[in-house]
Parts: structure tokens; C-alpha cells; sequence
């Protein structure tokens, strides 16, 4: 748990105040978010769904970053008035956006997956260094 008064909480707060990356980031910089969007890109998708989909994600981590996600006005949760509850989730117009940004995230993470690789192979031809 931060401190709120915290210097580091004082600066990130200023931070996401002045630098629009750092803002971008805190919205959907973390291990989920981009997955969860990326997902949502396809059409609407409800909690099953998506939980099926990213199999490796717990119902809590996907509830959390869900709500994050709406709270942060990137996608919608609409609630439908039927039983069983049935929920399910879209991309705002400002979701919909970042469709360029995650589609160049995922082929830089690609590109470098491929010189990680690459360079690891290098290494194990060169064999142990004595």
C-alpha cells in the first residue's frame, strides 16, 4: 500500500499531471490492461469470455483491472436485466483509439522477441567463457 504524502506518490502524481507518457502509461501500463484491450478490439466480450480468453489471469486480476479500465474511461460495462447476471464490456471511442498504439506495441515486442532470441543462440555458440 502507497502513502499518499510519500515523496515517490508526491512525484508520480505531478508526474501524470505533466508528462502526457507517464498518464498514458498509468492508464494501461500494466501486465493486463493491454491483453484486456486488445481483447475488446475483436467487439464486446462478457467477464466469461475474457476470462477464458487471457487464461492466464485470476477472476480477481480481471475484475480489478475491469473496473480500472472503466473508471479510466476506456471501456464500457453494461449490465443487463436478466437472471443469471449477465455483464459484458466494450471499448470506449477513447479504447477504440488505442488500436494503432497496441497494435505497435505488440509488433515492437515481436521484432524484439526475435533479437532476444537471436542474441541468446549467439551466446550459446560461443560456449561458456573461462
Amino acid at each position: 500500500m502507497k502513502k499518499a504524502a510519500s515523496t515517490n506518490s508526491q512525484n508520480e502524481a505531478q508526474l501524470h499531471v505533466v508528462c502526457p507518457m507517464t498518464y498514458a502509461l498509468a492508464k494501461i501500463g500494466n501486465r493486463w490492461k493491454p491483453l484486456i484491450l486488445f481483447r475488446l478490439l475483436a467487439g464486446d466480450l462478457r467477464f466469461g469470455e475474457l476470462r477464458h480468453q487471457i487464461t492466464t489471469i485470476t477472476e480477481r486480476m480481471l475484475a480489478l483491472n475491469l473496473r480500472e479500465l472503466e473508471r479510466d474511461n476506456l471501456i464500457i460495462r453494461k449490465d443487463f436485466d436478466v437472471f443469471p447476471k449477465k455483464v459484458s464490456y466494450s471499448l470506449t471511442p477513447a479504447g477504440r483509439e488505442l488500436n494503432a498504439v497496441l497494435a505497435h506495441i505488440c509488433e515492437w515486442g515481436a521484432m524484439d522477441m526475435l533479437r532476444d532470441a537471436a542474441q541468446k543462440k549467439q551466446l550459446l555458440q560461443v560456449g561458456p567463457i573461462i
